[in-house]
């Protein structure tokens, strides 16, 4: 008996923008905004720069959408690139989805769950250590001062076995079926946009707060970089503080593609996927700005700084509710970010399903299940790869690692639009990018320009990005080689 040889198209446009909304809202809009006022404690600058992310992503799902009308199939921007460039291009993406973007982000956000969940029960929460093991002996000396945290010492707490107990359990949900995915997906989306209009309404209505935003382009208190418009300081140290800073808020907005990666199960999807990437990309930069706007009626900027643990939400709800508000936030923010884990799951092991269907992952990703018709074996490579990175990173480095090697895929995806338009010129193009070239251009030097400052602003984390991308060019190679032994 065989298995079905194609996914099976169960998704209709409700199940794409939720997929694309729950992905993206996730653990960064309750964390993000004190992060960035460690670097940035401007109100102005703070508000603009979650307006430019959310500007910068709709300028990325236009060209995005241009893609996904021509290229209808399982694996998005694997294939755009692929297509656009050659299968080399469309293997380091995919390669650099499967060891940091995709499962980096279902790691950092599986650790926020678990972050919350320890707050009401406390067992289950960071500062219960079950294991720790020395690492530093083993590493040569040149490099222990140089190596990530992890590399030195490996601590494994109670928060990363739940935040692998939530990857498991949300891996065999969307074994069991895409429509199973989907419905967990709807439900979680829309109760994460209940909660945090809730929040917002609260925040947005609460008298007194209004103070916080003045003055509006001055630092507030002993900023870690700063500008002031008309005093000439615009230096290299603060752009690429303002670039970390912005790094935060685009993992925000990030995984907006995801919907891109299903692109073979969606229903019409040469309409579908366009119209799901940018009526959900709007939606959740609305909710982003209204919800950053809400904290900073709350809470003056050094404050929000200073919160412990980054938890902004919390202490915002604190203020608004009291204890037991702060509570009901809480669940809401478990809500948000199980919800976000299981849009990444659904979409992100499609990737790797695509690859292995061309030969360049282990054959065993291109199976899909005898009876649910879903890449079974690539969710379970999705899903243990991901609990290692739990199991060893931490969060605000995931978030570096993953933003860096996702906006330098997405500034090459959107490079094939002008690519493509040059070199099949006839190709049919159901959706074309609407403003081009300008849009797709600006996105491009938006790109450029972030990675400039984000290498000088965090080198360490950047470089770890940039060596994941470069160590897949060996695997490539070792692929095409297993490819061509088997097809001689």
């Amino acid at each position: 008996m065989t298995g079905p040889s194609r996914l099976p198209q169960r998704l209709r446009l409700f199940d794409a923008v939720t997929i694309v909304a729950g992905s993206m809202i996730g653990s960064a809009i309750f964390f993000g905004l004190s992060i960035m006022a460690q670097w940035v404690q401007t109100p102005g600058i703070l508000i603009g720069l979650w307006i430019f992310g959310g500007v910068f992503t709709i300028l990325g799902t236009m060209a995005f959408g241009e893609l996904a009308a021509m290229f209808p199939h399982a694996g998005g921007q694997y294939v755009y690139l692929r297509e656009a460039y050659s299968a080399f291009w469309g293997f380091l993406f995919g390669w650099t989805q499967f060891m940091v973007v995709q499962t980096g982000f279902n790691a950092a956000v599986a650790i926020a769950f678990a972050k919350y969940l320890g707050s009401l029960v406390p067992v289950l929460g960071e500062e219960h250590v079950l294991i720790v093991i020395p690492l530093a002996d083993l590493l040569p000396s040149a490099l222990r001062e140089a190596a990530p945290g992890w590399l030195r010492q490996l601590t494994v707490n109670s928060a990363q076995c739940v935040a692998c107990g939530v990857i498991a359990v949300l891996t065999a949900v969307n074994i069991r079926g895409v429509r199973e995915g989907a419905w967990v997906q709807n439900l979680f989306t829309v109760l994460k946009l209940v909660a945090l209009a809730a929040l917002i309404a609260a925040g947005l209505t609460r008298s007194g707060g209004h103070g916080h935003f003045f003055p509006l382009w001055e630092p507030v208190a002993g900023p870690a970089v700063s500008w002031t418009p008309g005093a000439g300081a615009l230096q290299t140290a603060f752009l690429a503080g303002l670039a970390v800073a912005l790094s935060k808020a685009l993992f925000a907005y990030d995984a907006w593609n995801t919907v891109t990666f299903v692109a073979e199960e969606v229903h019409d999807s040469e309409r579908t996927l366009p119209r799901a990437m940018l009526v959900g990309s709007l939606l959740v930069t609305a909710v982003y700005v209204l919800a950053n706007i809400a904290y900073l009626a709350v809470l003056p900027v050094a404050e929000i700084a200073a919160v412990p643990e980054n938890r902004v939400a919390q202490r915002v709800a604190e203020a608004l509710f009291g204890e037991v508000g702060s509570t009901l936030v809480i669940v809401a923010i478990l809500i948000s970010t199980f919800g976000c884990v299981n849009g990444m799951i659904l979409g992100g092991a499609r990737v790797s399903y695509a690859m292995a269907r061309e030969g360049l992952f282990f054959r065993a990703c291109a199976k899909l299940h005898l009876r649910n018709g879903t890449p079974a074996v690539a969710l379970i490579y999705q899903g243990a790869w991901s609990i290692v990175l739990a199991l060893t990173g931490s969060y605000s480095a995931l978030l570096t690692y993953t933003t860096f090697a996702s906006v330098f895929f997405g500034g090459l995806t959107v490079a094939a639009v002008f690519w493509l338009r040059f070199r099949q010129p006839d190709r049919p193009r159901p959706y074309r990018c609407w403003g081009y070239p300008v849009t797709p251009a600006l996105y491009l030097a938006i790109c450029l320009a972030f990675l400039v400052y984000v290498i000088q602003g965090a080198p360490r984390e950047t470089g770890f990005g940039m060596l994941l991308i470069l160590g897949g060019v060996p695997f490539y190679w070792w692929w095409r080689f297993r490819r061509g032994a088997s097809e001689n």
